[in-house]
């Protein structure tokens, strides 16, 4: 697979089809490109598709000890973009992934044509939402780490996702490690959502797998941005480009046949 180095930060990507609208696909805590599978063969054949690893995929000693705020990984998905000469792209991100795609709108304005935030982490965190994540950063750095990670990636997984798919999430979320996890979900609560989302002036599009409360709810989200749409999916957990790509992709079309001027 294709890689660009980025101040010695190995930044792998896949890129395919042609045509129609540039398409860049950024996965959520410790995933990959790959579990963006439906997505990407659907879109490819369309659209031009570019699918990035994240820096916490690079392989052993050349994994970088640093940059796993939210911010730094907004920076790598735009340099990636230019050194590709991606343009206005239309920036899908799953969990994590969402919030580097609404950063990287306040930050890069003239950069994504839109952004679409597949069940995001939070992206106005709630005093709850904080606390949680970082004493899970500080659990998985306690002696049973390695354990806390697997139970707390199982249970976000649905019970009904066909157990290959279901195993392939265990398996690439349970290969960073543990201090590269935890230092990417500290990461997380020292992001300004709140001014983000206030900046973010491209389109953006929130689907949940879930109506109800929390960080993402559309009552929090929408007095910071009014132009925000909202989709839910029906059956799904939060890996649901993976469980129900079936109402995902429509809602991604709808949202860019509808938000968008015609290519």
């Amino acid at each position: 697979m294709p890689e660009l180095s980025r101040d010695g930060v190995r930044l792998a990507y896949e890129r395919v089809g042609g045509g129609g609208r540039e398409l860049v696909l950024v996965p959520g805590w410790c995933c990959d490109r790959t579990l963006f599978e439906p997505l990407l063969a659907h879109f490819q054949r369309s659209h031009t598709v570019t699918a990035v690893d994240p820096r916490w995929c690079t392989a052993g000693d050349a994994r970088p000890p640093d940059g796993y705020d939210v911010t730094t990984l907004a920076d790598d998905v735009v340099w990636l973009c230019r050194e590709l000469g991606v343009v206005d792209p239309v920036v899908i991100g799953h969990s994590l992934g969402g919030m580097i795609g609404v950063e990287l709108a306040a930050r890069y304005p003239t950069l994504p044509a839109a952004i679409v935030a597949l069940d995001p982490g939070p992206l106005y965190a709630t005093p709850e939402a904080l606390r949680f994540f970082g004493g899970m950063a500080d659990q998985l750095e306690g002696p049973d780490g390695a354990a806390v990670r697997e139970r707390y990636v199982r249970a976000m997984v649905d019970p009904h996702l066909e157990p290959r798919l279901a195993k392939q999430v265990v398996d690439v979320m349970c290969s960073v490690p543990l201090d590269v996890a935890a230092e990417v979900l500290r990461g997380t609560t020292t992001w300004n959502g709140l001014a983000a989302m206030g900046l973010c002036r491209a389109p953006l599009l929130v689907v949940l797998a879930r109506d109800g409360g929390g960080s993402n709810a559309p009552e929090r989200l929408r007095p910071l941005n009014p132009t925000v749409r909202f989709g839910v999916t029906v059956g799904s957990g939060h890996f649901l480009q993976l469980e129900v790509p079936e109402q995902v992709i429509p809602m991604i079309e709808r949202f860019l046949a509808t938000a968008l001027p015609a290519t």
